[in-house]
C-alpha cells in the first residue's frame, strides 16, 4: 500500500499526519472542495483517542463552547477558527450522518447512540467515500522541505522498509504527549525545531492531582467518594464533582483546574457550594441542639466522609456546646478546604497536553506556518488547550476545517 503511494503520489494536494480528530475532519472539508489528500497513521486504526474519549461515548463537543473556555498565552488565537466552523457547525455535520447529540451536563454533547464508534465511522466511510487514503501503522521518520514541498521518509511498520513520499503542504495533526501506550509521542514537537518554530511550556492537562506526605493516609481511605464541590485557584474556578483517590484528588472539578495548577500552588475546595455551614448549624441548633456533629454533617456527605473529618473536626459533639472556635474551625475546613499536590499523574493519566507550537508562529485564519509555506498544524498539539468536557474536540474540527480551506 504504501510503496504504490510512495510511487503515485506526485498529484496530492497535501499529506496529512495523524488520522485523529484534527485530521479526520481535515480530510473530509479538503475532500469536499476537490482536494486530494493522503493520511499517515502510526496507530493500526484512525481515530483511536476519539475511541476511547468519554468512556468510549464521545463527549464531541460542547453547546457553551467558546475562546473563552481555552488556555492559550493568546486567548484571542482560537477567536477566528471558532468564527469559521462554529458549534452548529459541528452539530449539523454529525446530523447530516445521523449521528445526533444528547447533552449530558454543562453542554456536553454525547452521540445518542453513547458510542464513539459511530463518530470515527463517519469520518472513514467519508474518506472512502472522497477517495481520500488513510494508510495506517506507518511512522513518519522525517520530513524535510525540498523548495517546491515537502520530502517524507516514511517507515512501513508492517515490514520496517523506508519510503519517500513528496507532497507540496503537510499539516501536522499528531496530537499532543498524553496516553503514551496509545501511540502518542512528541513528533509534532519535535518537527516544530527542526524549522525553528517557538514552543510555549507544554504540561499534563486534565489531570488528576496527588497527594503525598503525612496527609497521604487520609485521602488514600477516602478513595471513591465524589463530592460536589467548588475548586478554585485565584485564576478560576469550576463547580463539578471531586473524586478522592488513593493517590489523591480527581473528579471533573479537579481535571478542570490542574489545567491552571501550577506545582507549588494550593487549591481551595468548598466542599458544600451555595450554602453557609455555619447558618445551617444554628438552623438545626434551634430544634434540636442535641444532635450530634457527625449526624448533622451526614444530611450532606456519606458516613465515610464524616468518620475520616473526626481527624480535623469534634464531630462526636453535639451542635449546642461547639464553642466559637471550633465553629470556626468547621466553616475553614468546609468552605475553604486548602490543598497542596505533591504534583500531577502525568501523561499516562492526562486528557490532553497544556501548550505547544507558540501560536504567534501560526496564522490564526490558516494555520499556516509563518516562517514554513505550506506547513500547517492543527489540534492539541497547537499551544490551545479546552477544557474538560468536549471542548477540546471542537478546537480539533475547527482547526481540520480551517487548515482544509488553506491546503
Amino acid at each position: 500500500m504504501l510503496s504504490s503511494w510512495a510511487k503515485e503520489n506526485n498529484n496530492l494536494d497535501a499529506i496529512i499526519l495523524g488520522a485523529g480528530a484534527c485530521g479526520l475532519m481535515c480530510a473530509v472539508q479538503a475532500g469536499y472542495l476537490g482536494k486530494k489528500v493522503l493520511l499517515l497513521e502510526r496507530n493500526a486504526k484512525p481515530g483511536a483517542k476519539i475511541l476511547i474519549s468519554g468512556g468510549g461515548r464521545c463527549n464531541y463537543t460542547n453547546l457553551f463552547a467558546s475562546h473563552q473556555n481555552f488556555i492559550s498565552e493568546n486567548e484571542h488565537f482560537s477567536k477566528s477558527a471558532f468564527a469559521q466552523w462554529t458549534v452548529q457547525d459541528t452539530i449539523s455535520f454529525f446530523e447530516m450522518f445521523g449521528i445526533y447529540g444528547q447533552e449530558k451536563t454543562l453542554g456536553q454533547l454525547f452521540p445518542t447512540t453513547n458510542n464513539a464508534k459511530d463518530i470515527v465511522k463517519v469520518f472513514t466511510d467519508l474518506c472512502l467515500d472522497l477517495d481520500q487514503q488513510i494508510i495506517c501503522n506507518v511512522e513518519v521518520q522525517q520530513v524535510r522541505s525540498n523548495g517546491s514541498g515537502f520530502e517524507l521518509k516514511v517507515k512501513d511498520l508492517s515490514n520496517d522498509k523506508i519510503h519517500t513520499l513528496l507532497a507540496p503542504k503537510v499539516v501536522v495533526a499528531t496530537g499532543g504527549l498524553p496516553i503514551p501506550k496509545m501511540g502518542a509521542t512528541d513528533f509534532a514537537l519535535r518537527l516544530a525545531r527542526q524549522f525553528n518554530l517557538k514552543l510555549t511550556q507544554t504540561a499534563p492537562a486534565l489531570v488528576p492531582l496527588t497527594v503525598t506526605g503525612k496527609d497521604h493516609e487520609w485521602y488514600e481511605q477516602l478513595s471513591g467518594t465524589s463530592i460536589f464541590s467548588r475548586v478554585s485557584n485565584d485564576k478560576i474556578s469550576f463547580e463539578e464533582n471531586i473524586l478522592f483517590t488513593h493517590w489523591g484528588l480527581s473528579g471533573p472539578a479537579i481535571l478542570q483546574i490542574s489545567s491552571y495548577w501550577r506545582p507549588g500552588e494550593k487549591i481551595e475546595i468548598d466542599l458544600l457550594p451555595g450554602n453557609q455551614i455555619i447558618e445551617l448549624i444554628e438552623q438545626e441548633r434551634q430544634s434540636t441542639g442535641k444532635k450530634l456533629l457527625a449526624s448533622f454533617l451526614e444530611k450532606f456527605y456519606s458516613r465515610k466522609f464524616v468518620d475520616a473529618l473526626q481527624k480535623y473536626l469534634p464531630i462526636d459533639k453535639n451542635l449546642a456546646s461547639l464553642s466559637k472556635a471550633e465553629l470556626q474551625n468547621i466553616e475553614d475546613l468546609i468552605h475553604r478546604f486548602t490543598v497542596k499536590p505533591a504534583g500531577d499523574k502525568g501523561y499516562d493519566k492526562a486528557e490532553v497536553m497544556r501548550g505547544g507550537i507558540d501560536t504567534n508562529e501560526l496564522s490564526s485564519k490558516t494555520l499556516e506556518c509563518k516562517k514554513v509555506a505550506g506547513l500547517y498544524f492543527g489540534g492539541e498539539c497547537v499551544d490551545v488547550t479546552g477544557w474538560l468536557g468536549g471542548y477540546n474536540f471542537q478546537w480539533a474540527w475547527a482547526s481540520g476545517y480551517v487548515i482544509a480551506q488553506n491546503i
